[in-house]
């Protein structure tokens, strides 16, 4: 409940925070998000009640807009389409690090008091907020003047009904639900199917996740971008992350692991390409409020993912990566069939995007 609680208000408002970082900068919105972070986690670790942990959890997700908001930051400092892709695989790579360390972190100070990595990460986000005030410029100076609802199913709405964008929204969604669905079960299965104990299932997911950083931080750069073009790369990656979940729902080892092999460089890769030719697409004052849509629809995913792939896996455990798979199939072929109606469009100016 508590993951849901976060969730549902991340699903809220961060499309919302996106729209007002369009309109008053990426810089005030950044420095509210993270100063939420901070108090949340202030009031998760000092909570005496449920009640007061539930608040904690909701702060935080009512602002949980840091993360989008500074992928926008990010674009607006680009030059051009392939900067573009790098800066967003660099904060993906340096987002995939923090989730390496901070439940290492976690654990160690959990060891001392279980409210202590919480007050650790109310404390850090508070540094952070503090830097972030004295050292954060302002990007953003092609604001958007549309007049703002503070409605949190405008942005919503306006997606839904925006005929270009829509699939990525849809596709994006999709992924959300793979990825968090197979992930929800992957230790249980490495468990169950192969008796991996803790310790090896926790350096297996360790060991992804370095992968997977590096090849957003420095494969993205000297190899992906280098030999593929963005929209193939798409398709491609989306196809070979499809395979990868159907390897995995397979009972042999061999398969499983080289499913996930194939499965860190698809996911990494496609996290930072399909992001970036979304952004590409859409108009430049509204670009903030269409990052914030993305990370509103993977929260979505990420909660649809895991509902449905828990009562599969009780029914028959390796269905759940079979399932993901036809996931990310569905993603491809809705991507491919739309990007044959966008021959003539032409993305923004630093997206000449060649979408066949």
């Amino acid at each position: 409940y508590l993951f849901v609680a976060f969730a549902v208000c991340s699903f809220l408002s961060t499309p919302l925070l996106g729209a007002l970082s369009d309109r008053i900068g990426r810089r005030p919105v950044l420095l509210i998000s993270i100063a939420s972070t901070a108090v949340g986690w202030l009031v998760f670790a000092s909570a005496k009640t449920l009640l007061f942990v539930f608040v904690g959890r909701i702060i935080d997700g009512l602002a949980a807009g840091n993360f989008s908001t500074a992928q926008s930051y990010l674009v607006d400092i680009s030059t051009d389409k392939k900067d573009r892709t790098n800066n967003l695989g660099m904060i993906a790579a340096l987002f995939g690090i923090g989730f390496i360390i901070g439940p290492t972190l976690g654990g160690i100070l959990g060891a001392v008091s279980p409210a202590l990595p919480f007050w650790f990460a109310g404390i850090l986000a508070t540094f952070n907020f503090i830097a972030a005030y004295f050292f954060l410029p302002e990007t953003n100076f092609n604001r958007n003047t549309e007049k703002m609802f503070i409605n949190p199913f405008r942005p919503i709405m306006r997606a839904w009904t925006n005929k270009q964008l829509l699939p990525y929204f849809i596709v994006w969604l999709l992924f959300g639900m793979a990825t968090s669905g197979a992930f929800s079960i992957n230790s249980l299965y490495l468990f169950d199917r192969f008796g991996f104990s803790a310790l090896s299932i926790g350096v297996i997911m360790a060991g992804q996740g370095v992968v997977m950083s590096l090849n957003q931080a420095v494969g993205m750069k000297h190899f992906w971008l280098k030999k593929f073009k963005e929209p193939k790369l798409v398709l491609v990656m989306l196809l070979v992350f499809a395979v990868s979940y159907f390897l995995m729902g397979m009972y042999f080892a061999v398969f499983f692991f080289s499913g996930i092999l194939f499965a860190i460089f698809a996911q990494s890769v496609l996290r930072t390409v399909f992001t970036s030719e979304v952004i590409g697409l859409s108009p430049p004052q509204i670009k903030g409020e269409v990052m914030g849509m993305l990370g509103s629809v993977m929260s979505l995913g990420m909660v649809i993912g895991p509902l449905v792939s828990g009562p599969i896996y009780s029914y028959k455990n390796n269905l759940s990566f079979i399932v993901s798979g036809c996931y990310i199939l569905v993603a491809f072929f809705i991507i491919y069939s739309h990007r044959k109606k966008l021959v003539n469009v032409v993305p923004d100016e630093n997206a000449q995007v060649n979408v066949l």
